[in-house]
């Protein structure tokens, strides 16, 4: 950097994981930062993320953690490169936050809270000189180039050396991610991808009995199988709940890209149940096909498999009654019961987005090609991950990457 980096202004615009990061590293380096954020508080979303516990990255093996990010793999890669899942917890244990290991891989913080290491976070980047605009939501340019913001007194315009759009995606507007600026920058002729629901919920024609039955209800320990347009075949066991419009949590989140991908190129997607993964398809067959004597078939299911309850609901649901009174056909279902979804759930209820600023629209400091001088980061950026920690790794690695970027650029306009 130049002798005199504090002569250097630059703007953040949203006041999430990404554009704090980008913060610290501009602001540790001398350079004067304010932060703009559209909420009357900073970290809206990160602090709603914690509610429950909050997972800040995942421990798995850097292969299978870099594999999460789909079909933009290598790009993440190289932006996970500074900060990977290690750098992330050692990042977190300089705020004072401990963190653990939990036994699914995820990790956490001590204390299972957001808003400790928020409070830390902020703190340290106000002693750094981090200013803080809130309520003010972000509008674009003026024809002169000055930043224009709608505030509590008015309009607003304002200049700096250089700029850090960190607006996240389009869902939980809520709390501030909307997506209105995909229009402002494409008018800019920023290449941009609509924004989709990920890590979202589908919807299933549920007969009114079985929704007003079930819904609420968890299924847990069940293995889902999908294909994808592709023709991968994945399996993965874990917990979905039944909703009154049809299924959502985290094993429905594992494969809601290839389910939506799905979707959009067929119009409707079916997914395999195996309600009872923990026995084999012979073993269900033999029990099935026990004699029942004079027991209704509910009954001879709930004794010899312990099927009950929603899943007992999901079978007549699903399958025909010519095949749920077929006991071959039963059996078959119950190790891989068809679930055809048709929708995904709008975009504000889900936990995440896809789409948005393609990497292709900028350079490698994450500076638009179109803009000089204006960097994006974040989940405004063109990639999707499961939940899992990987969200927010990728928030913080792309921030401290923009703002890496922008040093660079301020300093090559210095020289």
């Amino acid at each position: 950097m130049p002798s005199s980096p504090s002569l250097f202004h630059v703007a953040i615009v949203g006041g999430g994981p990404a554009g704090l990061m980008a913060a610290e590293v501009l602001s540790s380096a001398g350079v004067r930062v304010t932060v703009y954020d559209a909420m009357p508080s900073v970290g809206r979303k990160f602090l709603l993320a914690g509610v429950g516990g909050m997972n800040i990255t995942h421990s798995e093996p850097r292969a299978d953690f870099l594999g999460r990010y789909r079909e933009r793999e290598a790009e993440m890669t190289a932006l996970l490169a500074g900060f990977d899942a290690d750098r992330l917890r050692d990042w977190v244990h300089g705020l004072g936050v401990e963190t653990f290991v939990g036994s699914s891989g995820k990790v956490f913080p001590r204390e299972m809270k957001a808003a400790p290491l928020l409070r830390a976070w902020l703190a340290r980047l106000r002693g750094a000189g981090v200013q803080f605009r809130v309520r003010h939501r972000w509008l674009g340019w003026d024809a002169q180039g000055a930043l224009r913001f709608a505030t509590p007194d008015g309009d607003l315009l304002v200049r700096h050396d250089a700029v850090l759009l960190a607006l996240g995606g389009g869902s939980w507007k809520k709390l501030g991610s909307d997506g209105s600026w995909l229009p402002v920058l494409a008018e800019r002729g920023v290449d941009v991808r609509p924004l989709l629901p990920a890590n979202c919920g589908f919807d299933c024609n549920w007969s009114a009995h079985f929704a007003d039955k079930y819904a609420g209800q968890p299924l847990k320990s069940v293995t889902l199988e999908f294909t994808d347009p592709a023709g991968n075949t994945v399996r993965k066991t874990g917990e979905c709940v039944i909703s009154s419009y049809g299924v959502e949590g985290n094993l429905i989140y594992a494969f809601s890209a290839p389910i939506r991908d799905s979707l959009l190129a067929n119009g409707s997607a079916t997914v395999y149940l195996d309600l009872l993964p923990q026995k084999s398809a012979e073993q269900v067959a033999a029990e099935v096909m026990h004699p029942r004597g004079s027991r209704s078939l509910s009954s001879h299911l709930q004794s010899r498999l312990n099927l009950k309850g929603v899943r007992a609901g999901l079978l007549r649901e699903c399958l025909s009654k010519e095949a749920f009174n077929d006991m071959a056909s039963l059996a078959a279902g119950i190790k891989r019961l068809p679930l055809t979804v048709h929708a995904t759930r709008p975009i504000d209820e889900a936990i995440s987005t896809a789409g948005g600023v393609r990497f292709e629209a900028m350079d490698g400091r994450l500076m638009l090609k179109t803009l000089p001088g204006v960097f994006c980061a974040g989940e405004m950026l063109d990639w999707e991950a499961p939940t899992g920690g990987y969200l927010l790794t990728a928030c913080l690695a792309s921030g401290r990457a923009a703002g890496l970027g922008m040093l660079d650029w301020l300093e090559l306009r210095e020289g």
